[in-house]
């Protein structure tokens, strides 16, 4: 599976963003999907993530502004991303892992390229 994302950017605070991340290879429908964030120097932090039945999982962090989903039929995942605030600024990556319920990024197989979003 290949994912590439795409729909990062420098924004305001208090401003929004969707991101999307594109599948190929495999179709998302069987797979867990998550987006991760990481800043220089600090461990990766998982930001949300979606089960091939459609439950989403949030970080507290971002619970309440952020929407995980995904277009089957588009292959693709999506963050919608609202009230942003200066600590929401990192690179983006979007994983995936065959099967449910993984939360940890070592649980995840194919990652994408990441998407830097920037929020000043």
């Amino acid at each position: 599976v290949q994912l590439v994302e795409s729909g990062g950017g420098s924004v305001q605070v208090g401003g929004s963003l969707r991101l999307s991340c594109v599948a190929s290879g495999d179709t998302i429908s069987r797979y867990c999907m998550g987006w991760f964030r990481q800043i220089p120097d600090k461990e990766r932090e998982g930001v949300a993530a979606i089960d091939s039945d459609g439950s989403t999982t949030y970080a507290d962090s971002v619970s309440g502004r952020f929407t995980i989903s995904k277009d089957n039929a588009k292959n693709t995942l999506y963050l919608k991303m609202h009230s942003l605030k200066p600590e929401d600024t990192a690179i983006y990556y979007c994983a995936a892992v065959y099967g449910i319920g993984a939360r940890l990024d070592t649980e995840y197989t194919y990652w994408g390229q990441g998407t830097q979003v920037t929020v000043s």
